[in-house]
């Protein structure tokens, strides 16, 4: 592990004429064909971590 450098970096200003609007592609729905087979069922670790976070939480 590296120290920390005694003189720290200044922030970075970006170029000119470049904006940083970013925004997430998924709006939370998701849509599905009627006709699609059912999502398949989760493995046995991933019940079983669901089935004590509920135990916890009750």
């Amino acid at each position: 592990m590296t120290d920390p450098s005694s003189t720290p970096r200044g922030e970075h200003t970006p170029r000119p004429g470049i904006w940083f609007t970013t925004t997430a592609g998924w709006n939370g729905e998701q849509l599905a064909d009627d006709d699609a087979p059912p999502p398949p069922r989760p493995n046995r670790a991933t019940r079983r971590a669901a089935a004590r976070r509920h135990r916890r939480t009750t």
